[in-house]
């Protein structure tokens, strides 16, 4: 049985290594990122509702005076 020559191995794995280092490199460089957003501040506006324009009272059944 003929043995198996593995005398290039190391150079295919070499290149495989730096072929896939460069398109890496390469898809990276031409990633369009995006810029840094700007904070912006803004106002929170207060809600008029009709329980903060007036007060009431809750009476609970207990409460109440017989």
């Amino acid at each position: 049985m003929p043995q198996l020559d593995t005398s290039t191995w190391l150079l295919a794995i070499l290149s495989m290594l730096l072929a896939l280092f460069t398109l890496l490199q390469l898809k990276i460089s031409k990633h369009l990122y995006c810029p840094d957003p700007k904070t912006v501040v803004t106002k929170t506006q207060k809600q008029q509702t009709p329980w903060n324009i007036t007060w009431t009272k809750i009476y609970l059944p207990l409460s109440l005076s017989q």
